[in-house]
């Protein structure tokens, strides 16, 4: 798995098509740091597995990673929240590494101090989220799937209030 800010695509097939080879070509011509993986459903799910994990667990604690990862409590909420992704990930035959969890830690445990998600950002400034997309989606693959998915649906039913009220207010506006 790569550092932070990457940039990975490709056909939902896996082949690798003229399209993607003309658009990593020009990624490259920026110095944009840019992949195309040999499957990219399963560099999906450890894009996923990263974002609802560290965006849930930073939007509920209102913390920077790097206090965050400093606490053994909070650290393990989001090694939670990866297992319970992984889990999704295995159930839906997706090949994730069996080290992701911890390879995973390991990006966020380079990660600057005071970084913190997007989703983390829009909800403190009560602004519409990715919470529906990130931690919603999980808790719905969890129902689907018929694994329990707690960490992430603590997450989404804690935040669900705000999120409801930021599109309502953006709504009206």
């Amino acid at each position: 798995m790569q550092g932070y800010n990457f940039i990975k695509f490709g056909e939902q097939d896996n082949r690798l098509s003229q399209r993607a080879e003309q658009l990593l070509a020009a990624f490259k011509r920026t110095g944009i740091s840019v992949d195309i993986p040999e499957d990219i459903h399963k560099a999906l799910w450890e894009k996923f597995l990263l974002v609802t994990s560290f965006g849930g667990v930073g939007a509920v604690t209102r913390a920077p990673i790097g206090a965050v990862r400093a606490r053994p409590e909070t650290r393990r909420l989001v090694e939670r929240c990866m297992e319970e992704v992984l889990a999704l990930a295995h159930a839906k035959r997706i090949a994730l590494s069996p080290t992701i969890v911890a390879d995973t830690m390991g990006i966020l445990d380079t990660t600057p101090r005071d970084g913190t998600a997007s989703m983390q950002r829009d909800i403190r400034d009560g602004k519409p989220s990715e919470l529906e997309y990130w931690n919603g989606a999980v808790v719905r693959l969890g129902q689907e799937q018929g694994i329990p998915v707690p960490t992430h649906q603590f997450i989404y039913h804690s935040l669900l209030l705000q999120e409801q009220q930021a599109r309502a207010a953006t709504r009206s506006s």
